[in-house]
């Protein structure tokens, strides 16, 4: 979710828009200070109004200016280079270099149409190309650029030189997207772009690779886990696992076609369009819960990932489970770069967690919504399914669709907004498929251990007697809680926070699903969409039902054995910028943390622990306790 003045300042102009007919190694060499360096990056940045214009074409003026590349053969599959731009005759404040993929892309002319960008939620009538750089940085983020501190004479004149120009270098970090790229290097600043040079194209050593594997829990029984992974190859590739055994994956992709558009194209179908490659899934069976296991995924024809340990989570109706869950993460770059849409607080976030796991606190991930923002921006799911990687090719990695995976004007939603870009829950659904019953029907219920969750989508309809509202009803009713004693009910936008801002939260949403929680006695809700922690009392229909007692070591203690309401927890700080939490909350806001963290989870037959932890300093900043 975005801040409320950004909502009220622009809905009006998408109103008319619409209504118009139709961890690795790699993480440790990440830049210092990374939220303060992204923070004003996340939402309106001048990079995100790059807007389509009349490109012209400035590399005839200098003929000296030269892109060189430190790797300047195929790039592998996650490294940093060094672009170095030289001949540059006059440093500016406006020179900048982006990385663009695929490299024929048009980056020269474009139609004049600030209107194409208003899907994007801005609506500055200032940049875009014809193609959307994957990411870029100013030549002054060279600290000797501006002062022409490396000189170079390219011309000289009765033994004196004529002609001097300056040069200066920029880390780009790259992963294998597949398709090849190329550096350009543009004066002009972000607002007023002028073509000055490019680089031979760079190709990925291997662009079949299978990569960004992330695994999820198939059902309750846990002797089953997906895998799925990214390659550019359509041939089926394996998995080989335990001991000796192997099974083959399915291919599926998505093209431009499958992308939801309007009267003018969305990003997702036009300027923001990247080839996903083909999306590969297995399922390893005979499996035992709670155990540990080796695999590697690939092919011989194709290459095969790393050896990689992961670990099954326990089988429903056992005892004990360790969870993380967090909503509204994103993506940190690992350079100084510029991009669409940066989530300062994740890689802190996605560190901490990895931490866990490296530790064996982590048996399962719930990532409730607001996924990777990659909002109609393809290349941005890479980004996002690499950083990942720490956590998701060890444990199982649960996800709710949000508004920014699902919503678009005429596509089901319950949302009318442009919040996914016009992904429409496409991408979403291939690179995350959850035990749902069909396509776009992104909602289940999973045990584990002590633990029934219900996970819902809150942007498809969840009206009284919807399909899902149906579903909803019964799955909840159905929970036998000698067998799963903890009900915990998930999806994206909550029920109850303290922020006031336009679109927080729908008093429909409440009115026709709170009941169900009442009913079927529900322990705790989490939701995200809210960029912030707030835990509540035993609350319903906004009053407290109970509160919590401190118990001996002063941490508070709900009594569920007297069950009166739901508690509910938003949990949508773990990448996004922070929404200011409220000097004043309602009385059942009982906490409130606005910083960058997760929930830690520790339940029992008969205790639920959860904890906020902050991802910088690891400190518990909150702590709670529901027993039976």
């Amino acid at each position: 979710m975005e801040s409320s003045n950004w909502v009220l300042k622009h809905v009006s102009i998408l109103l008319f828009f619409f209504l118009t007919p139709s961890f690795s190694s790699t993480l440790d060499l990440v830049v210092t200070h990374t939220k303060a360096l992204h923070q004003n990056f996340t939402a309106v940045s001048d990079f995100r109004l790059i807007n389509r214009r009349i490109l012209k074409d400035g590399s005839i003026v200098n003929p000296y200016v030269k892109l060189i590349i430190s790797n300047n053969s195929s790039l592998s599959d996650d490294q940093f280079v060094t672009v170095t731009v030289t001949g540059v005759s006059k440093p500016r404040d406006g020179d900048w270099v982006a990385m663009i993929s695929p490299s024929n892309s048009n980056v020269k002319t474009c139609l004049l149409n600030e209107f194409y960008y208003l899907q994007t939620g801005d609506t500055s009538k200032l940049p875009l190309l014809c193609h959307y750089p994957v990411k870029a940085q100013y030549l002054k983020n060279d600290p000797d650029y501006l002062s022409c501190k490396n000189k170079e004479c390219k011309k000289e004149q009765n033994g004196k030189c004529s002609v001097t120009t300056c040069s200066g270098s920029l880390k780009f970090h790259v992963i294998n997207i597949r398709t090849d790229i190329e550096f350009v290097f543009f004066t002009g600043g972000f607002l007023t772009p002028f073509l000055a040079g490019r680089s031979a194209p760079l190709g990925f050593a291997n662009p079949n690779m299978p990569l960004y594997g992330h695994l999820s829990s198939i059902d309750s029984t846990a002797t089953s886990m997906r895998l799925t992974w990214v390659s550019g190859d359509k041939e089926p590739q394996q998995i080989q696992y335990g001991d000796g055994k192997t099974v083959s994956s399915a291919v599926t992709t998505f093209s431009q076609n499958d992308m939801c558009s309007s009267a003018l194209p969305s990003p997702a179908k036009d300027f923001g369009w990247h080839d996903p490659g083909y999306i590969h899934s297995a399922i390893m069976t005979g499996l035992n819960p709670s155990s540990t296991y080796s695999y590697r995924y690939g092919s011989n024809s194709v290459d095969w990932s790393e050896q990689i340990k992961f670990s099954t989570p326990p089988s429903g109706g056992t005892d004990e489970l360790k969870f993380v869950a967090f909503g509204d993460m994103g993506k940190t770059p690992l350079d100084a770069s510029e991009e669409h849409y940066i989530q300062p607080g994740a890689l802190s976030v996605i560190k901490a967690i990895a931490n866990e796991v490296d530790s064996n606190n982590v048996n399962s991930v719930f990532h409730i919504g607001d996924i990777s923002y990659a909002t109609g921006f393809l290349a941005e799911w890479d980004f996002f399914m690499y950083l990942i990687s720490p956590l998701a090719t060890r444990v199982s990695y649960m996800t709710a669709i949000g508004n920014h995976e699902r919503d678009y004007v005429d596509s089901g939603s319950v949302y009318q907004t442009p919040d996914s870009g016009g992904e429409c829950g496409v991408p979403y659904e291939t690179y995350f498929p959850m035990p749902t019953s069909a396509k776009d029907k992104p909602w289940y219920s999973i045990e584990q251990a002590s633990v029934h969750f219900t996970v819902i989508s809150t942007e498809h309809d969840w009206s009284i007697n919807s399909e899902q509202y149906e579903w909803m009803k019964k799955d909840m009713a159905s929970v036998n809680r000698q067998h799963t004693p903890w009900l915990i009910f998930t999806g994206h936008r909550p029920m109850y926070t303290s922020n006031q801002g336009f679109s927080s939260k729908d008093q429909n949403f409440i009115k026709a699903v709170e009941p169900l929680l009442l009913e079927n006695k529900v322990d705790l809700a989490l939701f995200g969409h809210v960029h912030n922690y707030e835990r509540t009392c035993s609350v319903y229909q906004n009053k407290c039902k109970a509160m919590p007692i401190k118990d001996q070591k002063g941490v508070d203690t709900y009594d569920n054995k007297n069950y009166s309401a739901p508690v509910h927890a938003v949990i949508g700080m773990a990448g996004f910028i922070l929404d200011k939490s409220s000097n004043n909350g309602e009385s059942w806001s009982l906490k409130r943390i606005s910083e960058f963290g997760y929930l830690r989870a520790h339940a029992t037959k008969n205790d639920l622990n959860l904890e906020f932890v902050t991802s910088d300093t690891r400190e518990v900043k909150d702590s709670f306790r529901i027993t039976k």
